[in-house]
């Protein structure tokens, strides 16, 4: 790729979902919802490869069905109140609407058919993006609008997104198709607390990014997509197998790693609010999602493959100093004790 092209997309990419955060306009926010969606889809099919671009077809033909269903409700709204401003939605049809349009962006279920088979098309950097950075404009539409949205809509859509992306995940071996179930059970979580605490909704998806974004490096730097190749990286790199074993837990939500803190505080809120079904619920559905995270620890740290012939180790690749995985890998693991000092900051 070009680095005028390369410098022109990254470009469009940051830029994209900032103009959507601070944006009080509709055409403003649905601009840099679609600035971000065309400067990720060059991203996507630059493999020219006949599965990313089926990839990046499908991407596109969601996002603009998405984009057009914003675009609708927020014609109907001003149709009805003579205004574009992006916190007064009144209207219920145009409320519904866009709750189903951001539910496409993201990739909550029921709408989450399109997300697993785009990571799988992509590559490891690309689906880092997709699973992090091209949320947070989706996710930001959602928090201006929340007291206009429907709350049982949006309890239903957390809780079939933590059970599809808990139960889907049960039967995959490519890791890029289990990071992405795994996005849809986090999104799940983030979506039922977030007509209940928008502080805790954003406090989830900051662990989530970093936990997130720790594996999917940890997984590019061992050259591992699939469970059947995580079982020799340990021989390439055994401490960062260690850690990453250790940032899947974190993931799954074990104590005392940080993927506890959110889901400890979600389940405390829930049960303050006299929600004890969804709390129940949600506690039950995330040892789905720990089973998957427990098999790909299981085959990278305990399991040994095959071997006919007699050596300790495989050769290894020369790799490069990688210091910001160290900080994010740390983050990743031990930020739980901090939890009073961000509940008194929140």
């Amino acid at each position: 790729m070009s680095p005028y092209a390369n410098t022109i997309i990254t470009m469009s990419l940051i830029m994209g979902p900032l103009l959507t955060i601070s944006s009080n306009h509709w055409i403003l926010a649905w601009t840099g919802l679609e600035i971000s969606t065309l400067a990720i889809i060059p991203l996507i099919a630059k493999q020219h490869h006949p599965r990313a671009i089926e990839a990046a077809i499908k991407y596109f033909l969601t996002q603009a069905t998405a984009s057009t269903l914003i675009l609708f409700s927020s014609i109907i709204n001003a149709w009805t109140l003579g205004q574009w401003s992006i916190m007064q939605m009144s209207n219920n049809i145009s409320c519904t609407i866009l709750t189903a349009a951001l539910a496409i962006k993201l990739g909550l279920a029921p709408f989450h058919f399109w997300l697993p088979e785009v990571l799988q098309g992509t590559t490891t950097t690309t689906a880092l993006i997709l699973t992090t950075w091209q949320k947070l404009a989706p996710l930001s539409l959602l928090m201006m609008t929340v007291q206009s949205t429907n709350t049982p809509l949006m309890l239903t859509l957390g809780l079939m997104s933590a059970i599809i992306g808990g139960w889907n995940g049960l039967n995959q071996t490519q890791l890029r198709k289990i990071m992405a179930f795994s996005s849809i059970a986090h999104l799940g979580w983030m979506i039922t607390i977030l007509t209940l605490s928008t502080k805790l909704m954003l406090l989830t998806f900051y662990t989530y990014i970093i936990m997130t974004s720790t594996t999917f490096l940890m997984i590019k730097l061992l050259e591992t997509n699939k469970i059947s190749t995580v079982m020799t990286s340990w021989t390439k790199l055994p401490t960062l197998n260690t850690m990453m074993m250790l940032t899947l837990m974190s993931l799954a939500g074990l104590p005392p790693l940080t993927g506890f803190m959110p889901k400890w505080l979600i389940i405390q809120e829930l049960t303050k609010q006299h929600m004890l079904i969804i709390a129940t619920s949600m506690a039950f559905l995330s040892l789905l999602s720990l089973f998957f995270y427990l098999r790909i620890s299981y085959y990278a740290t305990i399991t040994l493959p095959p071997n006919s012939t007699n050596y300790l180790q495989q050769w290894r690749h020369k790799t490069s100093q990688k210091h910001y995985l160290a900080l994010m890998t740390t983050l990743s693991l031990s930020l739980l004790p901090i939890t009073p000092t961000l509940l008194t900051i929140t």
